[in-house]
């Protein structure tokens, strides 16, 4: 009996066990519904809210046809006088590659570095995508890229340059429909003709014309690596700047092309030691300044247009990089006379600019000082008092009394403080004498003196205080050199000119430079004996340094307490014009005309003797001389053509004296 009741007590305690498993088995499946039914409405929702936002970033596409038309600036390539760029403004575009005609050199080599897929999937790799995900998670960091050229595309044409996620789709989706819009030849033709390769290039041809001066279709299989090579970064693997770099990213290239099989073992080894052509050679290395005057001018010769020009100019490519490295060297050894700056122009007889020099760093300051730049020009003004003296009746031989002399509370002194009693025009101009000078001017009209600096090309005020015989007005160096050149020329005006001819890239021409009709505007007679009294400033006077084994003219100048320095002067070919200073202002250290600018000038027209005839220049009277003493007649003279040349005596005693602290004690 006890161990019946002990079973039957067994019994009920089984049942209930049992009854709890099968509730917790059906709570448990209850559990994981539930768990599935919400993973389900994550996914779901997960694929609803990625719908939704590709659907969006699908219909906020941008407009495709606006993409393609996008205007741009148009570029100017400005060319030195032998056909070489100088410089170029604006994005400059390639010739269209067509898709039927791919350079295979380039093409495989971009498909090698870039997207050695591209003829295999859809415009989207999903093993590259695959790779570069698990290559940057191990590397925790981005290390690789899987965007194919199919997705470059759509970046480059259609889309901004912005990184996020919105880009990214549309990017995506772009790629799907330009695969399904064109073939892979098309493609890869769009991408040949629109991606960057820095400096300003866009398009393979533009390219290979600007770093190697080739077609794309003649570049060797090297050459072509190198540029494909920069797609990754254009200025770190920039061929000019960084060749270095950019030789060893090609090599890596080169690598890829056999690898998979663009080409074989013995290509490859020969591929590596492949020339490579310096598109440097046929630049101007420098001419900035030049370049940035030019453009400047450009829309005031043509007008505005919409289609992109080259500029064929004046300037002597030779001649402007020997004077740029003369002068830079000159004036980085004077470092220590504190002078920092410098400007030269360099003109022909007809005033074709043939070098100009603004700075000794463009890339440091655009400030041109050779054409923006006013300062005083010191006694380098001197020629045109002893010109007007020469037109009215001295002669270099008339003698002047240099004396100390003193007009209201003005004195001026010679450099030396040292005077010469009774001297010869020559030997005053010659030795660049104030006090002389000051002592000749008193004997002219001021006005007569400014209107011949005017009319040979100063194109600054001049005011006509007694101290502007001394140069204290503020002048431009293309206008000194400008003046200066009518009297190497035999007394005719200049214009200053650079460009020669405009043209659109496929030729058409739009404008072409017309020989101007020769306006003389000085006596022969007086331009013969001004020459040759300039000439004793070099070879007996202030100028020896700039003294040459050929004929050469010139004058020096130097303001108050050495703030600016000047040399112009001519030979039979050129006329150069130099300044050395500080933009500051500031006073240099004992740095005259008679020294570093007359060093630099001299160094810059050696270059030139060996082509300049040596002999002093013969000026034969003209057959119709237009001027005569233009500024010693004054009953019959037309004012409209030589401009008011009279003032009164009273006019010219009562002047005041003109910017009295910064009166020139030039040399």
């Amino acid at each position: 009996m006890a161990k019946t009741a002990k079973k039957s007590n067994k019994t009920p305690t089984k049942k209930k066990s049992a009854a709890t498993n099968r509730k917790r088995k059906s709570g448990h499946k209850t559990g994981l519904w539930k768990l599935f039914k919400l993973f389900l409405l994550l996914t779901v929702s997960f694929f609803l809210l990625v719908g939704g936002y590709i659907f969006y970033c699908y219909i906020t596409l941008p407009d495709i046809q606006k993409a393609v038309s996008r205007t741009r600036e148009p570029s100017t390539v400005v060319m030195a006088e032998n056909g070489n760029d100088i410089a170029k403004f604006g994005n400059v575009y390639a010739q269209v590659i067509s898709p039927d005609k791919l350079p295979k050199n380039l093409s495989d080599a971009v498909i090698a570095i870039e997207d050695h897929r591209f003829y295999k999937h859809f415009g989207f790799d999903v093993f590259g995508f695959t790779r570069a995900m698990f290559t940057n998670v191990f590397r925790k960091r981005y290390a690789q890229g899987a965007s194919t050229i199919t997705q470059q595309v759509a970046k480059n044409i259609f889309l901004t340059p912005s990184k996020n996620v919105k880009r990214k789709v549309q990017e995506l989706l772009l790629s799907l429909w330009l695969e399904n819009k064109l073939t892979k030849n098309q493609i890869m033709a769009l991408y040949l003709n629109r991606v960057y390769f820095g400096s300003g290039n866009y398009g393979a041809q533009a390219a290979a014309n600007w770093y190697f001066n080739k077609s794309v279709y003649d570049l060797n299989l090297r050459e072509a690596a190198v540029l494909a090579g920069m797609l990754k970064a254009p200025s770190k693997y920039n061929p000019i700047y960084q060749r270095k770099a950019a030789l060893a990213r090609a090599d890596i290239v080169l690598g890829n092309m056999y690898k998979y099989d663009f080409i074989g073992k013995e290509m490859y080894k020969r591929a590596l030691q492949m020339p490579i052509a310096d598109g440097e050679k046929h630049r101007v290395s420098g001419g900035k300044y030049f370049a940035q005057y030019v453009y400047d001018r450009v829309n005031n010769t043509i007008g505005e247009r919409g289609e992109d020009i080259v500029v064929m100019t004046t300037l002597d490519q030779q001649l402007q990089e020997t004077a740029e490295k003369i002068m830079r060297a000159k004036i980085y050894a004077a470092k220590g006379k504190n002078v920092t700056e410098g400007a030269v122009v360099i003109m022909d007889m007809d005033g074709a600019i043939k070098a100009m020099i603004g700075g000794i760093n463009y890339n440091r300051s655009q400030y041109n000082r050779a054409t923006q730049a006013k300062r005083q020009a010191g006694s380098a003004f001197k020629p045109f008092v002893y010109l007007t003296a020469l037109q009215v009746g001295f002669e270099p031989d008339s003698m002047i009394n240099d004396a100390p002399i003193t007009i209201g509370k003005w004195k001026p002194e010679n450099y030396t403080k040292r005077y010469y009693g009774e001297v010869s025009l020559t030997y005053a101009l010659a030795n660049s004498l104030n006090a002389a000078t000051v002592a000749l001017s008193r004997e002219l009209y001021l006005k007569d003196i400014a209107a011949n600096a005017h009319k040979m090309g100063i194109t600054t005020d001049i005011s006509l205080a007694p101290s502007m015989v001394l140069g204290t007005n503020e002048v431009k160096v293309t206008d000194m050199a400008a003046a200066y050149t009518a009297i190497a020329n035999g007394g005719y005006a200049v214009t200053p000119y650079a460009i020669n001819e405009i043209a659109t890239h496929d030729g058409k021409q739009l404008y072409v430079r017309k020989a101007e009709n020769k306006k003389q505007i000085l006596a022969t007679k007086d331009v013969g004996k001004l020459s040759a009294m300039m000439e004793k400033v070099i070879n007996q006077g202030t100028g020896h340094n700039a003294k040459l084994p050929i004929f050469a003219a010139g004058k020096t100048g130097t303001s108050q307490n050495y703030r600016d320095a000047w040399f112009i002067g001519w030979t039979n070919r050129y006329v150069a014009a130099v300044w050395v200073g500080n933009d500051n202002s500031k006073p240099m250290n004992k740095v005259g005309g008679g020294n570093l600018p007359a060093e630099i000038w001299h160094d810059i027209m050696m270059t030139t003797v060996k082509d300049t005839p040596a002999g002093s220049p013969n000026y034969s009277p003209a057959s119709d001389d237009a001027i005569g003493n233009l500024i010693g007649k004054t009953d019959d003279t037309d004012e409209d053509e030589i401009g008011e040349l009279i003032e009164s005596e009273e006019s010219a005693a009562n002047d005041t004296p003109h910017n009295l602290e910064d009166l020139l004690d030039s040399i």
